[in-house]
């Protein structure tokens, strides 16, 4: 089986787990890892949506190549899947047991977690590449600077320590950061959780959609690699895949609208919220209802419903790009 992934440090590390978790369940299984470079890893400083959201800049070169035969599967970070857009002859055959979910701050070192918590973030300059994440950011601290930060999980702390300055999209820099913003499960993935200073609860910072979960891609028809990848697939993890993805179909998001959604399965009930705010932080709605576990997309339906009446079309009409 050949399955195809970017060639990231913690790409490679989450394809890898794949590729463990095949052959424990089928030995005789012959497994290679095709590595690609994605224009949003050759591209470290233009803003994603230049090239198609991270869907454009992520997932489309290697889905190609499954459409096209030469891949049998392919590995995504479930957050960089388009949710709001059809995707042709292909589906999510497995995904793997959901990492923690939550964001995570990273500061520069020298910088203690006290002195940011003294200061409520006046005077620091936070990195993210997520409006999500910058949203909240300046929700919870309004005196923060959010600088455009980009590049692969470990190469953003590198930068962070290096003190660099931050060439911008539209030409000039920013910066440097005091810190940065970042998932958890992507820093415990490059082996950096010990550089996480604290982390941020659901609460504080409502994930994005698929967070923490690593999906596996490939062709509708191909029922002999769909019954490989059933053996490795995570129950739970899929249902909650299918609840918070039914809401960015719902609200038809793209890339640059920050909408975050999070699922919690208790039992035979699951929990969803999702919410929806503008990039400043100021304007916020939100969601949350429960239901059963195995109705997953009805309840990603009524939550996104909700959110629409609450009034998420219209901020997210003004995060949308002009054509």
């Amino acid at each position: 089986m050949r399955i195809g992934t970017r060639k990231s440090t913690m790409a490679l590390a989450q394809t890898e787990e794949i590729a463990r978790r095949l052959s424990a369940a089928k030995p005789d299984l012959d497994v290679e890892i095709v590595k690609f470079e994605t224009v949003g890893d050759s591209d470290q400083t233009g803003k994603l949506l230049t090239h198609g959201g991270k869907g454009g800049a992520f997932v489309a070169e290697i889905r190609a190549a499954v459409r096209a035969g030469k891949l049998h599967a392919a590995m995504h970070s479930l957050k960089d899947m388009p949710g709001n857009e059809d995707t042709p002859g292909l589906l999510i055959g497995a995904t793997l047991a959901r990492d923690p979910p939550t964001d995570a701050l990273v500061l520069r070192q020298g910088l203690s977690i006290e002195e940011f918590k003294r200061s409520q973030g006046k005077g620091f300059k936070i990195g993210t590449n997520a409006v999500r994440r910058a949203a909240y950011a300046r929700r919870l601290f309004p005196d923060i600077e959010v600088i455009h930060f980009r590049g692969a999980a470990d190469t953003r702390v590198r930068k962070l320590d290096r003190r660099e300055m931050q060439r911008l999209p539209g030409g000039g820099e920013a910066g440097p950061a005091d810190a940065l913003i970042m998932a958890r499960s992507g820093l415990q993935r490059v082996g950096l959780a010990g550089r996480i200073a604290c982390d941020f609860s659901p609460l504080e910072m409502l994930p994005a959609v698929g967070q923490g979960i690593v999906a596996v891609e490939c062709a509708a028809a191909d029922w002999q690699t769909r019954q490989y990848l059933s053996l490795i697939d995570d129950v739970s993890a899929h249902l909650s895949c299918d609840a918070e993805r039914e809401v960015l179909w719902v609200l038809n998001g793209h890339c640059n609208s920050p909408i975050a959604g999070y699922s919690v399965i208790e039992g035979t009930q699951m929990t969803l919220t999702a919410s929806v705010l503008d990039e400043t932080g100021g304007q916020f709605i939100e969601a949350s209802r429960s239901g059963p576990a195995e109705r997953p997309r009805e309840l990603g339906r009524a939550v996104g419903l909700e959110l629409l009446q609450k009034g998420a079309a219209e901020i997210i009409a003004r995060t949308r790009p002009a054509p």
